[in-house]
């Protein structure tokens, strides 16, 4: 047999065991769906990361093309187990601490998608993908009937039983006071120690620098502020921090 022969006998047989082979991608290939909704979804999730994890510049509505995935997220289990999985960590921060005894430690609470859920609000305004409207979300507030936050609440009695100073620090205006303390009282919170809301003299000031004055005049007062929890990176950063801060999530809009 020539050598020829043998050889193209040699390749016949390597590429009928080739055939075999499971088929594996280029190594710099990119795996993507082709599945459209599959896509969004990715892209969605993606997004919703950045958010939580504040990588994103300020944005004032959610993406267009995300509007079904924040329903679902927000409507369905995830969200919840979200919520869970910080409140429990805070729950379990809380009981760790030594407290001093003196009543000077300090736990701090925001109060919108914090303590009180507007769920129902923003189920009629797109999640977020309509831009905020003051007025009509203050008719809701007006109304005091949001809902506790589930567990949220179960915190929030946790860290009450174990002696801390309860605050109360929200961007709401002075003047929603009474509702928000009905409201507050109504869902089952109770007992704190101050409500902080926005008076006249924080008309224009970002979240961050209001909450970090009111932080200040907190800890003038000697209150060491031990937990923080909000929904808004804004309750959490600037100064005068906690010594441990809990985010929860919120992918419906972002106060700076």
């Amino acid at each position: 047999m020539s050598f020829f022969r043998i050889y193209l006998l040699f390749c016949l047989i390597s590429l009928a065991f080739c055939e075999h082979l499971p088929h594996k991608p280029p190594k710099n290939s990119e795996s993507r769906s082709d599945d459209p909704i599959q896509e969004v979804r990715l892209r969605c999730t993606s997004w919703r990361v950045a958010v939580e994890a504040n990588n994103l510049s300020p944005w004032k509505t959610i993406p267009s093309d995300c509007v079904d995935y924040v329903k679902e997220y927000m409507s369905g289990e995830s969200y919840e187990t979200d919520l869970e999985i910080v409140s429990n960590e805070a729950a379990e921060f809380a009981r760790s601490v030594d407290l001093k005894g003196d009543g000077m430690d300090a736990w701090i609470f925001d109060v919108d998608e914090t303590l009180l859920s507007n769920l129902p609000y923003y189920s009629q305004h797109g999640y977020g993908f309509e831009s905020f409207d003051h007025v009509q979300f203050d008719n809701w507030v007006i109304e005091g009937v949001a809902q506790a936050i589930k567990p949220s609440l179960m915190l929030y009695k946790e860290v009450l039983k174990l002696g801390f100073n309860m605050f109360l620090l929200t961007g709401r205006a002075e003047n929603k006071r009474g509702i928000t303390i009905s409201n507050l009282i109504n869902a089952g919170f109770e007992n704190w120690d101050r409500l902080i809301l926005r008076g006249a003299e924080d008309d224009g000031k970002t979240a961050v620098a209001f909450k970090s004055d009111k932080r200040k005049e907190i800890v003038e007062e000697g209150f060491r502020i031990i937990g923080n929890l909000g929904d808004q990176w804004s309750d959490l950063i600037g100064s005068y921090v906690s010594m441990r801060s809990f985010k929860l999530s919120n992918p419906m809009y972002f106060i700076s």
